[in-house]
């Protein structure tokens, strides 16, 4: 099998005037588990595409119910890696929920995400946002706007309940960073109580990504925070408005990962590098040429064995826009990056802003000195995993030397605070500076007991 894929690699390779070294796989026959949501399209990319086919590689994509049983999946090894939520393999490495050594040799993307209110909340709300000379609202939309809407239903006796997708999810922690900067308080969670409510002014739960619309539509929750496309469901089928995209929350903020166990890793090192080189390739493909592929991958993630949504509503965010309230559609070319600035090498601050929010919110219990999150990052972000396959990428003239940081320590440049929504800069080398700097969420030395905060 191996040396007739050989052959027909040579053929393409000479045929394109691209050469792909193929390596010698430790295992070529590979099931990759993946949500319906857009940021899965590097996957669906390297499989249409034919990238994993220039590697060798015979991959099964399959959809998961949620992200427990793609997690579960991962670690049983009925699934040989996945798309996953960033916090998760992070999560799973420290001990938080399920546990298993979980690691990351490519980002998948940036941005990506938004939040969403149903139709009622959004009028509650329109009488608290500025608006421009053409009477369309003033983006971003603070939370200060949800707030006096949140203390009516609570005089009212009404929980305001909002929906994301898992409690390690960028999407939990991004509603909470907007809800905490409007002011709002989003709870949190002890080692005894992680439904991450206590003290709550909005009731945070967990509702699969694509059942987000239906829910928001039976009144069981007000709004949510999701990746695409549910938000543009929502303002297709008439149910609700997003309110602000993650771009406009933290600009080109790190979004989900490629996950595999170290096991894995170790145990099959030549197929590990050669499913990176696979993804670089779609996530060069989904950018280039000023994101000229993206109408093609519209396509792609519209079929019912990938996102299954219309293509009208992928394309909506997909191709380089994003609509707010029905009509109001505006340009926003970055709402999803697959490649440009270094969106699929795993930085270790990306890992160090998810284990903060961790420790914010009170699922890091208990207060850790700056160099566990630099260990903890370590081990689960493999970017010289990640570069060895880019390395041979330009070495087969298929990718750009410019294209990689290979003189990175694995930090990014501090995020600007005028990048943020509330203006408080980010730098991951000071995780516990930074948490003191945040108004809401745990500090220094504090717990949760019970229902209080102590220390």
């Amino acid at each position: 099998m191996k040396k007739l894929l050989l052959g027909l690699a040579a053929t393409t390779a000479l045929a394109t005037g691209a050469w792909a070294e193929m390596l010698d796989l430790e295992k070529d026959e590979l099931t990759f588990g993946f949500i319906k949501l857009t940021d899965m399209a590097p996957l669906a990319v390297a499989y249409e595409q034919g990238f994993f086919d220039d590697e060798g590689l015979f991959v099964t994509l399959e959809a998961q119910a949620n992200w427990k049983v793609l997690l579960d999946g991962v670690i049983d090894g009925t699934l040989d890696g996945a798309h996953m939520l960033a916090g998760q393999p992070l999560a799973a490495t420290i001990g938080f929920g399920t546990e298993a050594h979980i690691i990351t040799p490519f980002s998948m993307d940036l941005n990506g995400n938004g939040i969403t209110v149903s139709n009622e909340v959004w009028e509650e709300m329109k009488p608290n946002i500025p608006v421009d000379a053409d009477g369309k609202p003033v983006h971003p939309i603070s939370a200060e706007a949800l707030a006096p809407v949140v203390e009516k239903y609570k005089s009212e006796g009404k929980p305001f309940n909002m929906g994301m997708v898992f409690p390690v999810s960028t999407h939990n922690y991004e509603l909470r960073y907007w809800l905490a900067a409007g002011g709002l308080h989003p709870g949190y969670y002890s080692p005894d109580n992680i439904t991450g409510q206590i003290g709550a002014d909005v009731f945070l739960s967990v509702t699969p990504p694509p059942q987000m619309p239906a829910t928001l539509e039976a009144g069981t929750i007000y709004g949510y925070c999701v990746g695409e496309p549910w938000n543009q469901q929502a303002v297709f089928k008439g149910i609700g408005v997003p309110v602000i995209t993650d771009y406009e929350l933290w600009k080109n903020n790190p979004e989900k990962v490629f996950g595999i166990t170290a096991e894995f890793a170790e145990e099959y090192p030549n197929t590990t590098k050669a499913v990176v080189k696979a993804l670089i390739r779609a996530a060069m493909w989904l950018d280039e040429n000023d994101n000229a592929n993206r109408p093609e991958a519209v396509e792609i993630l519209s079929r019912p064995d990938y996102v299954g949504a219309d293509y009208e509503v992928i394309a909506n965010s997909m191709t380089g826009t994003f609509e707010y309230e029905k009509g109001d559609k505006r340009e926003v070319p970055d709402f999803n990056v697959f490649f440009r600035y270094n969106a699929t090498y795993p930085f270790y601050s990306d890992a160090v802003w998810y284990l903060t929010q961790m420790r914010r919110w009170g699922q890091i219990s208990e207060a850790k000195p700056d160099s566990w999150y630099d260990e903890v990052a370590k081990s689960v972000y493999k970017p010289e995993i990640y570069l060895e396959a880019a390395r041979l990428l330009v070495d087969e003239g298929l990718a750009n030397e410019a294209d990689f940081p290979w003189d990175s320590d694995g930090y990014k440049a501090p995020t600007p605070a005028a990048d943020i929504i509330d203006g408080i800069a980010y730098d991951g080398k000071a995780p516990n500076a930074y948490l003191d700097s945040l108004p809401i969420g745990l500090k220094g030395e504090q717990t949760v007991v019970g229902t209080e905060v102590k220390g």
